[in-house]
């Protein structure tokens, strides 16, 4: 099964670039990245051009110029020119730990998109980890996050279970799995049938807008909220408007109320076709 890990990004190369090394120190490397760069300077194209041949993974920069935050147009960009089977959506500000891909991997089922989870860090941890931290896997153990002062009872539940707890520990969560874009995957032909992202939306929603609609066409979220899990970098977030949330709101609200399995919007613009491969 061909396997792509899409990541956005925009303007952090710092961030990115710990991303990366974690992608770098997976335990199942059968996989290519797809940056999905929603109009980033000059200086993150050679970051991932120096990364790209210290780190020995396949990594395709999809770049669009785009005068404002537009990341669900280059994310279609990047399910169109894929050729993988199976696809892996998180974020340039999300640090994988080392059984990420071989859990989203595991957990892949004929109807169904997998919902993973993550431990938010502050902005001085953030700063602070380095290249070791991740290839190492320290930053993952509960006692090195205590030395550094977080870890809350969220984050001791997602990284400190074995296998069997975190599975027990799923099925009970009563947090809904949905489709969030820091740490969900799915099949290519399923996302394709609901004509991918909406790309009339901004900040708030569009992920599970998207998970919204491949509900509704039958694709069942399963549940690896404390199986799959990032470490999720801090960062501002001036883009995330109330104007913008308040319009993407009402996208998203208008998709559940009429239970839509397809967006006018998306990589394929008009009404209910076939999306090409």
């Amino acid at each position: 099964m061909k396997t792509a890990v899409i990541i956005s990004t925009y303007n952090s190369p710092d961030w990115l670039e710990k991303v990366l090394w974690g992608y770098a120190s997976q335990s199942c490397r059968d996989f290519e990245i797809v940056i999905a760069d929603d109009g980033s300077t000059a200086e993150t194209k050679a970051r991932i051009d120096t990364l790209r041949s210290r780190l020995g993974i396949p990594i395709d920069h999809q770049w669009h110029d785009a005068p404002d935050y537009q990341r669900q147009k280059i994310l279609n960009q990047c399910i169109r020119v894929t050729t993988a089977e199976y696809l892996i959506f998180t974020d340039g500000d999300c640090i994988p730990r080392r059984d990420f891909v071989e859990i989203h991997l595991r957990h892949a089922e004929s109807g169904c998109f997998v919902s993973g989870g993550y431990a938010k860090l502050p902005m001085d941890l953030s700063q602070s980890i380095t290249a070791d931290d991740i290839t190492t896997g320290r930053c993952f153990e509960l006692r090195w996050l205590r030395e550094r002062g977080m870890l809350g009872l969220s984050q001791a539940l997602k990284l400190g279970p074995g296998p069997r707890l975190a599975a027990i520990l799923n099925r009970i969560t009563p947090t809904k799995p949905t489709w969030n874009n820091c740490n969900s995957s799915g099949w290519r032909k399923d996302i394709l049938a609901v004509n991918g992202f909406d790309e009339r939306m901004k900040y708030g929603g569009s992920d599970r807008e998207l998970g919204a609609r491949l509900e509704h066409a039958g694709i069942r979220p399963k549940q690896i909220r404390h199986l799959g899990i990032v470490l999720h970098l801090d960062h501002a977030r001036g883009y995330a408007t109330a104007e913008v949330k308040a319009q993407s709101g009402k996208v998203r609200e208008e998709t559940i109320a009429q239970r839509k399995t397809w967006t006018e919007y998306g990589i394929v613009k008009g009404k209910h076709c076939e999306a090409t491969d």
